[in-house]
């Protein structure tokens, strides 16, 4: 039974991927704990894998037996700084029982910077780990937010730096150190400002004993018809056995060449058939409906300078990335509308942005996991629904396209088979060799 961690959870696309890889390839595995601290993404990860249940004793807990449990924990509203107290107060108690719910179930340890190796279970498998991006991106450039993964940055991206702090408290603990890593996140990871950083990383993590390889993978090469090119890195305990580094080294560096992606011979999707244009579906109408903007200036320019996804009689090959907003430019696309078809006034447009559910589909989740997040959702308030639009966008983009992590899974774990790490050495990271 393979044991994963998923730290930086999000909604689950890892969960997701070993789900696809369990069918496909019958490989067992259970994730023994989450990590993720946005409310928004625990409740929808709760409603994509498991069933929408409220469970004892949240079930039946009073009003303020319910947030005497929520503020034990330090959770963000917005995925990025920690809540106050006074904001979860303002959480109605349908929210914080499906929070509740939600860590219980997914043995999730909320904050990563409240984790130690101490709450993680022995001989762990493999650890993942997609911290944020927003101080790495260019978007989160342009904001100002330029520190990226610096070690003294204190920022969201320097997030990464607590995984780091946990595997030292792996050695310090005598504990059997994970035995593979995976890290996503965007490729300007390794541009010009950050690459100094990132391979500060790669040397903690050889110091460690971890041999560690990154590959840029785009979507698109995997059968989604995204344009999304992210860096994976995988990293492979090896302890002090110089051999099997050496023979690590040699597989990893053989992996997503050009040649391996050939041969793979993935299926590619049709955009036209994930894209959901058939309006006489009352569902993928009114949700196109509401991704209509006003005619404005900025509007104008938004269509003008992006690409047309579907011009009424042709659909492009891909779409852009798909990022945490669509109203914003550059976006992933636009697609004409007939405005008369959707009865709409001269102040709105005669486009639409992609959909939520489009979206989550071009993620590479099914259309029942997104069904199970909205056929699920709850008033927050008497009159807003918890989950938004705006919300559900935002969920989609800060995910992982699930075919390409799948793939990078099925690698690791073909690895981790082959060398045969039920038995493997152990490092000590003073210097003292040690094999375990």
């Amino acid at each position: 039974m393979l044991k994963v961690v998923e730290a930086f959870s999000g909604i689950g696309s890892q969960a997701k991927a070993l789900k696809k890889l369990n069918k496909s390839m019958g490989i067992e595995y259970e994730v023994v704990n989450t990590i993720e601290w946005d409310i928004n993404a625990i409740i929808a990860y709760d409603l994509i894998h498991n069933d929408n249940s409220i469970i004892e004793p949240f079930k039946s807990m009073s009003r303020e037996e319910l947030l005497e449990n929520v503020n034990k924990y330090s959770l963000s509203v917005d995925g990025s700084s920690v809540a106050k107290e006074s904001s979860i107060n303002r959480l109605n108690n349908e929210t914080l029982k499906r929070i509740l719910t939600s860590i219980s179930r997914n043995k999730n340890l909320v904050s990563i910077l409240d984790v130690s190796a101490r709450d993680l279970p022995d001989n762990i498998d493999i650890l993942t780990y997609s911290f944020p991006c927003q101080d790495l991106s260019l978007s989160g450039y342009f904001h100002g937010d330029s520190g990226g993964i610096d070690r003294n940055a204190k920022n969201s991206s320097s997030m990464l730096w607590q995984v780091e702090r946990i595997l030292h408290e792996f050695n310090e603990l005598n504990k059997p150190m994970p035995k593979a890593l995976i890290m996503e996140n965007v490729a300007s990871i390794t541009n010009h400002k950050h690459i100094d950083d990132f391979e500060d990383w790669i040397e903690s993590l050889n110091n460690m004993g971890y041999f560690s390889k990154y590959y840029h993978l785009q979507s698109s090469d995997f059968g989604l018809p995204q344009s999304r090119k992210r860096t994976f890195m995988i990293s492979i305990y090896y302890g002090e056995n110089e051999d099997l580094k050496d023979l690590l080294s040699e597989e990893l560096n053989g992996l997503f060449t050009l040649e391996y992606i050939e041969n793979r011979n993935f299926k590619s999707l049709k955009l036209k058939n994930l894209l959901r244009t058939d309006y006489t579906n009352p569902i993928y109408f009114e949700e196109a409906k509401r991704q209509v903007p006003n005619y404005t200036k900025s509007r104008i320019k938004i269509f003008e300078e992006n690409p047309k996804i579907f011009n009424g009689k042709k659909y492009l090959d891909t779409v852009r990335t798909i990022t945490t907003k669509q109203d914003r430019h550059p976006n992933s696309g636009t697609i004409l509308i007939d405005k008369n078809l959707f009865e709409l006034d001269e102040e709105k447009s005669s486009f639409r942005y992609l959909t939520p559910r489009e979206t989550f589909i071009l993620m590479g989740f099914e259309e029942e996991d997104f069904n199970a997040i909205v056929r699920n959702n709850f008033k927050s308030t008497n009159t807003r629904m918890f989950f938004t639009d705006s919300k559900l966008l935002k969920l989609a983009g800060n995910s992982i396209v699930v075919n390409v992590i799948e793939d990078v899974f099925r690698n690791t774990i073909l690895l981790l088979n082959r060398f045969n790490y039920s038995n493997y050495p152990r490092v000590n990271i003073s210097g003292r060799k040690e094999l375990r």
